[in-house]
């Protein structure tokens, strides 16, 4: 009943933008701090981008002024902007919730991924 979907990923050039959503179902959105993360091929999985469920955001600091992570609880959905994107972005990013508050707090779900891909 949880799902996590993503979508906005593709192939970009470099210097480029692309816009990533994902629609959370099945939690209470607004009581969940949200995060996009990332793996490249042979590499670990890491935190891009976290926005608690009172706004606050952090940022790796590879994405830093290029990223923008912001979420509209009336939409139950989470997005990240990116923009000035390098070859280093390219990588399956995945959305994740992680409740904060209530009977489920520190329960975890992740999205399927979608792929960005940045180009020469």
């Amino acid at each position: 009943q949880v799902q996590l979907v993503e979508s906005g990923g593709g192939l970009v050039q470099a210097g480029g933008s692309l816009r990533l959503s994902c629609a959370a179902s099945g939690i209470i959105f607004s009581f969940n701090d949200m995060s996009w993360y990332r793996q490249a091929p042979g590499k670990q999985r890491e935190l891009v981008a976290f926005i608690s469920i009172g706004g606050a955001t952090h940022y790796t600091d590879s994405v830093k002024g290029r990223f923008t992570i912001s979420r509209d609880n009336a939409k139950n959905t989470v997005y990240l902007q990116m923009n000035s994107l390098k070859a280093d972005d390219t990588a399956v990013y995945y959305c994740n919730s992680e409740a904060s508050v209530g009977f489920t707090k520190g329960r975890s779900y992740w999205g399927q991924g979608t792929q960005v891909t940045v180009s020469s």
